[in-house]
């Protein structure tokens, strides 16, 4: 009966309606002798019960079917679909201004943007790691320092000056970050870094070029 009502082209109520009538007629066949074995042999098979059934039924019903039918393998992918697209938004990082941020202060962050350029310039790599995400910790190091350097000259010479400091607040997986970017003046090349810190002002990324 489960099988025949698999393939009945109509909705839930109409089933087991039928499902009914099945189980009567094969009840009513075991009252008069019948063994259940015969009774589902000459019954035919499910599908061929099924088409009877089918024929039966109006089309208009078969089209609701039908379309229930569609709904119920639509609605679950569109949820998916709708869920995926809200797990990559909220990966996705977006920028907000840095002025209206609940986690960080403007002053504060180019104080700290200057004051990692100075202890860069010092070699002060102790300290750099001391205000550094754990991540971070490693990279801080006079290698490091050295080959970064080279990718723009062999020689800076003295830090002369500070440019202007643009940074935004990025925001990402629910983490915050202060990302700015400032341009730096040394005696034979001028540095644009972009540093990234944390919500603790912990320093989370470096960039130069």
């Amino acid at each position: 009966m489960n099988a025949v009502a698999r393939k009945l082209k109509c909705g839930g109520k109409r089933k087991r309606e039928i499902k009914r009538q099945l189980l009567a007629d094969i009840q009513s066949r075991e009252t008069q002798g019948e063994r259940l074995e015969d009774i589902i042999s000459r019954m035919g098979k499910a599908e061929e019960i099924a088409d009877g059934f089918n024929e039966n039924i109006s089309r208009d019903e078969q089209r609701r079917y039908a379309g229930n039918r569609v709904l119920k393998i639509v609605i679950p992918i569109v949820l998916v679909l709708l869920f995926l697209a809200m797990a990559v938004y909220w990966m996705f990082p977006k920028t907000a201004d840095i002025e209206k941020s609940r986690y960080f202060d403007k002053e504060e962050v180019e104080a700290t943007m200057k004051e990692t350029v100075g202890l860069l310039d010092a070699e002060a790599y102790d300290a750099l790691q001391q205000n550094a995400i754990p991540q971070m910790q490693s990279l801080l190091n006079a290698e490091t320092r050295e080959s970064m350097r080279k990718t723009l000259s062999d020689d800076w010479g003295e830090r002369k000056q500070f440019g202007a400091v643009y940074m935004v607040e990025v925001i990402q997986a629910n983490k915050h970050l202060a990302v700015g970017e400032m341009t730096v003046t040394y005696e034979n090349v001028s540095v644009t870094y972009r540093l990234s810190y944390d919500e603790d002002m912990r320093l989370a990324g470096i960039y130069v070029r």
